[in-house]
């Protein structure tokens, strides 16, 4: 029997991968809700829908009714963390209350959060994180969030899951956390310079242990989770399952872009690259490259985020494994395959 699946953020990394996961699947029909919206095409229809108003999320999502599974990856993003809580809280109880009334056969909802639960963000926190360690200080949307799905699904026969990744690492233009199209775009840009690739993080960051997550595992799993019902319920983390340094990945990535490696220098990708349009520019001229604004290729902010990291940042897989869900992926391999994604598309030179 075709189940519905309504992705929520399916213009971004996570709901993109998802989409064509559950595509590719089939027995799946897609509904894809976003801002922008999407072309509808074949199993999917996308949805323009403003989350942050009740009254157009009830009106453009009233005909879901046959709805098997939410999938939540939406996120708003604000300039402190308090700021952050109101408008993703109101986008997932907007969704939920938009279509859980009216949707008899709705059997789970997955929401995305991610390793600020544990407080990843905030400086060096417990490693490797696990689903069971406990709450920080608020203010935390993911907390919010799964405390808001806990409360709502109680006596209710639909289950919950939180899923949380670590950088999730993919194709996806204009999202504001694509740490691979950062790495290439600088990478690139050095290129074109004619200076060596150095890397840009805070003194430590060079050296952390951390992990990543494969968007195509992470749809992967997802999907595992949201239809195993004795996943319900729970959170779980996912990783690709392998620890790296920088140390050890910088001098990989200096080789596919044909770069010499210099040492670190730590700046701020968000100061040194805010006049780097015209450069840009003529690099998509100069190499016949797809016409992309600057200010999509890459989220410079995120990147300054990622390598200010100088504390090890990683959480247990485990759970997940024990749970059936025992696919991983080599995480040089991953970055590599998604830089040759991106020179095929004519992204980056």
């Amino acid at each position: 029997m075709t189940k519905k699946a309504v992705v929520v953020g399916a213009n971004g990394i996570i709901g993109g991968n998802l989409i064509t996961h559950l595509v590719e699947l089939g027995g799946w029909e897609v509904v894809g809700l976003s801002r922008r919206g999407g072309e509808t095409a074949g199993k999917v229809r996308h949805i323009a829908v403003d989350l942050l108003d009740a009254v157009d999320a009830k009106a453009k999502l009233a005909d879901l009714t046959d709805t098997t599974h939410i999938f939540y990856a939406a996120y708003q993003d604000r300039p402190s963390w308090a700021e952050l809580v109101p408008p993703n809280l109101a986008m997932l109880v907007n969704v939920v209350n938009a279509i859980e009334p009216i949707a008899p056969g709705l059997e789970h909802i997955s929401l995305m959060q991610g390793y600020k639960v544990y407080g990843a963000h905030l400086g060096p926190f417990k490693t490797p994180a696990r689903e069971s360690d406990a709450n920080h200080m608020p203010p935390e949307f993911n907390i919010d969030q799964q405390d808001f799905l806990e409360a709502s699904q109680k006596g209710k026969a639909w289950t919950w899951s939180a899923l949380r990744p670590s950088v999730v690492v993919g194709f996806a233009l204009g999202n504001p956390m694509n740490l691979a199209s950062v790495i290439a775009v600088y990478a690139s840009m050095s290129k074109e310079l004619g200076i060596p690739l150095r890397f840009p993080g805070k003194p430590g960051a060079y050296d952390s242990l951390l992990e990543m997550t494969d968007a195509g595992l992470l749809a992967r799993a997802t999907v595992f989770i949201a239809t195993n019902p004795q996943c319900g319920n729970q959170a779980y983390n996912i990783n690709n399952g392998d620890l790296f340094r920088w140390s050890e990945m910088w001098p990989k990535i200096a080789k596919f872009f044909d770069l010499q490696l210099a040492p670190p220098l730590p700046m701020s990708l968000t100061v040194v690259m805010s006049d780097k349009e015209t450069l840009w520019n003529r690099m998509v001229d100069k190499h016949s490259l797809m016409h992309t604004p600057y200010s999509d290729v890459s989220s410079w902010g995120f990147g300054d985020a990622v390598f200010g990291w100088n504390y090890d940042f990683f959480a247990d897989g485990t759970k997940l494994r024990r749970a059936g869900f025992h696919e991983y992926v080599d995480t040089e391999e991953m970055f590599l395959r998604v830089f040759s994604d991106l020179r095929e598309r004519k992204i980056i030179p």
